[in-house]
C-alpha cells in the first residue's frame, strides 16, 4: 500500500500520524512550525484522506505502511509523532521496528484496550445523506443530531469532498473503520521501545490516566510525560504554540 504524504522543510526527518477520521492536514499549523528545523513527512494512514482503502485494518498492518513508505523514502530511521490511532500505530511502529525510530512522541493516547465511544460519530456519519446532499452547512445540521460540539463537527466534516460528478464523497472508509472498530480499539503489542519517548496528554482529556502508566513503562522504559492545561484529546490545535515548544525542545534534547 502506497500511503499519501506530504514533505515540508529540512532537516532530520520527523514523521507525523493523525488519528481516527483525520488526515495529514489537521496538522497544518504543527507542519509549518516544525518543518523550520526538520523535514516533516506527514501522512494519511490507510482507510484515511487521500491514501488507498483496504478491508484490513490493524496496527501491524499499518505500522507496516509506515515502514514501506520509510523504504521508499530510503529513510532508515526517523523521529515519529502519532496522535491518538496514529499514536498506537507510532507505538506499534517502535516495537516491530525499534531501528527504524530515534525518538517517539505519543499525543493523548496510551497502549491500552478502550471501551466503544465512537458510536454517535459513527451514526451521525452514516445518516448524513450524501445523495441529495447539497452543503457543508446543511451536514453540519444533520450531523449536530448526534454530535453536539460544533468543534468535533467541522473536524469530522473535513473529510467530505465533492468527487468528479459534483456530489459530495467521504474520504475515509467509513464502513471499514466501523467494520474493524475492534482493531482500532485494541492495545499496540511487542516486546519493548528502549529509546527517548515522551507521552503528551491534554489537561481535560482522559484518554491517559494514571492507571496507565504500568503498561506505558512495560513497554516504553525511557517514557516522560508532558500535560498541557486546557487542552482537551486535540492539544496540537487547541494549544499549538505550546505543543510544538515541548515537541522542539524534547527532540532538540534527545538529539544530544
Amino acid at each position: 500500500m502506497n500511503l499519501h504524504y506530504q514533505i515540508s522543510g529540512e532537516g532530520s526527518p520527523l514523521i507525523i500520524l493523525h488519528g481516527l477520521f483525520g488526515t495529514l492536514e489537521n496538522w497544518g499549523s504543527q507542519i509549518s512550525t516544525l518543518s523550520q528545523q526538520h523535514q516533516v513527512i506527514a501522512v494519511d494512514l490507510r482507510n484515511h484522506g487521500q491514501s488507498p482503502h483496504s478491508n484490513a485494518m490493524d496496527y501491524p498492518l499499518m505500522a507496516q505502511d509506515v515502514i514501506n513508505l520509510m523504504d521508499n523514502l530510503e529513510l532508515n530511521a526517523a523521529d515519529v509523532i502519532g496522535h491518538s490511532m496514529g499514536g498506537k500505530v507510532a507505538m506499534q511502529i517502535a516495537l516491530n521496528y525499534p531501528d527504524h525510530v530515534n525518538k517517539l512522541i505519543i499525543v493523548d493516547i496510551s497502549p491500552v484496550s478502550y471501551s466503544a465511544h465512537h458510536q454517535n460519530i459513527f451514526q451521525g456519519l452514516f445518516n448524513i445523506d450524501l445523495d441529495t446532499l447539497k452543503s457543508r452547512s446543511s451536514a453540519d445540521k444533520q450531523l449536530s443530531h448526534y454530535v453536539e460540539e460544533p468543534g468535533i463537527r467541522s473536524f469530522l466534516l473535513k473529510n467530505l469532498y465533492k468527487n468528479s460528478d459534483g456530489a459530495f464523497s467521504w474520504r475515509p472508509n467509513l464502513h471499514v473503520l466501523h467494520d474493524q472498530y475492534s482493531q482500532i480499539s485494541n492495545a499496540p503489542t511487542g516486546d519493548t521501545f528502549s529509546g527517548n519517548t515522551l507521552f503528551i496528554k491534554g489537561m481535560n482529556s482522559d484518554y491517559i490516566l494514571a492507571e496507565h502508566q504500568a503498561s506505558i513503562q512495560n513497554l516504553f522504559s525511557k517514557a516522560s510525560f508532558k500535560m498541557i492545561e486546557g487542552a482537551g484529546h486535540w492539544p496540537h490545535a487547541e494549544k499549538p504554540n505550546i505543543f510544538s515548544s515541548i515537541i522542539l525542545k524534547f527532540l532538540a534534547k534527545s538529539a544530544t
